[in-house]
């Protein structure tokens, strides 16, 4: 069941009816049933003349908390749920160089959206800076000069780059223990503050030993000279000192 209370437009002000590409319509229409939540009770009336401007109405039943969920969408510590979809839709409507606006049926503007208007953060980059990562190498491959390299941390996999003759080194320890490779990174910062590691070429790599420190122990007892041959105190059960 609907009421006219509850019915909004969303204008954007660089289309007309004659202008807004159907793909485009359609991306709009599901970031703001997202933005209004209760999915389900969310309905497409049309489209007015002027800007092009989406019609649509919530069922009566939700009215109210999509209400208030529209309500708290901009305020600081909204939300992800609500938060995700209003910067989504700022960031299509910048990409179409347009701006646009939320109003309720007595045509009062809830929310605005400055899409192109709005304050661009900064960016930084690229820059190329030393680093290196820690990883089970899982995949070497590629046609090219340049040989990509797939290295495990957990559940993270860094695609690093190598040469050939690099590749033919580290496809020995394909699956085998822990390799620490060093190399040079291109960095960039995103508008979101996150620095990104755009390519990643490996110069030089080890294999770290991945053996329980009793066998570490062990082989360092081994060592003539090491002075741990006469070390006690060590349970090596647990792999620590007593």
């Amino acid at each position: 069941m609907s009421d006219p209370q509850y019915t909004y437009r969303f204008a954007i002000d660089a289309y007309d009816l004659g202008s807004l590409p159907m793909a485009r319509l359609v991306e709009y229409m599901a970031d703001l049933a997202r933005l209004f939540g209760h999915a389900d009770h969310v309905h497409f009336d049309g489209l007015e003349a002027g800007s092009a401007v989406l019609v649509q109405h919530v069922d009566l039943e939700v009215g109210p908390a999509v209400r208030e969920r529209l309500r708290i969408v901009s305020q600081n510590g909204a939300p992800a749920d609500v938060a995700e979809p209003l910067k989504a839709i700022n960031l299509r409507l910048a990409k179409d160089n347009a701006s646009g606006s939320l109003r309720e049926a007595g045509g009062h503007e809830i929310i605005h959206f400055p899409g192109c208007k709005q304050h661009q953060p900064r960016t930084f980059g690229p820059f190329r800076q030393q680093c290196a990562f820690d990883g089970m190498l899982i995949r070497v491959g590629g046609k090219d000069d340049t040989v990509p390299v797939h290295l495990q941390d957990r559940t993270t996999i860094h695609i690093c780059n190598a040469t050939r003759d690099m590749a033919r080194q580290l496809a020995r320890h394909l699956y085998q223990g822990t390799l620490r490779v060093w190399g040079d990174g291109r960095w960039e910062r995103d508008e979101d503050g996150r620095w990104l590691l755009k390519r990643f070429d490996i110069s030089r790599f080890e294999l770290l030993d991945d053996a329980p420190l009793s066998q570490v122990v062990k082989r360092l007892r081994e060592v003539k000279g090491s002075g741990w041959k006469n070390q006690e105190g060590w349970d090596f059960g647990s792999e620590s000192p007593a």
